[in-house]
């Protein structure tokens, strides 16, 4: 694979496995709401029919939003790029009838559109480098992207107040 100068190098020794485990235990009452614990801390999700939770899927979503917020900040810090925060929007489409079982409907999003307002002063190059990167380390960006869900993001460098 070619090199790629936007890229930055990586936070780990790329030579050393780093495995982690993630665990998380649920318990659903013959319902469709369910209650997980992941690390002490308590997740609910339910239908929109009985509303006690975000659906399984809006919390996709929410997980995309807060995985982009994650890597924007390593990724950042890793450029020495300065910013006082960022604003992430997330929609996306599904066929219900995948999870009600018609062959040939797909069970998830078939797209997801994502806007992210980066408040800073930086500029626009070095917010396209931080971009870049993130949507290249992103774990759930691309587990998205690697279910052949179409992923478009809209990046905006929005200008810090002075």
């Amino acid at each position: 694979m070619a090199e790629d100068d936007d890229l930055l190098e990586p936070s780990i020794d790329p030579k050393k496995r780093a495995i982690g485990i993630r665990r998380v235990t649920a318990v659903n009452e013959a319902s469709t709401r369910s209650v997980m614990t992941v690390r002490g801390h308590t997740v609910i999700t339910d239908e929109k029919e009985s509303d006690t939770g975000p659906t399984p899927l809006e919390l996709t979503l929410a997980s995309l939003n807060g995985c982009e917020g994650v890597i924007i900040n390593r990724c950042a810090q890793a450029m020495g790029f300065k910013y006082s925060g960022v604003e992430i929007e997330s929609e996306g489409e599904v066929d219900q009838r995948g999870s009600r079982g018609v062959r040939g409907v797909r069970p998830y999003f078939n797209w997801v559109k994502m806007t992210i307002r980066v408040k800073s002063s930086e500029t626009p190059e070095r917010f396209a480098k931080l971009a870049k990167n993130v949507e290249f380390r992103c774990p759930v960006m691309n587990l998205f992207r690697s279910a052949d869900v179409e992923v478009t993001a809209d990046w905006q460098l929005v200008a810090e107040d002075a």
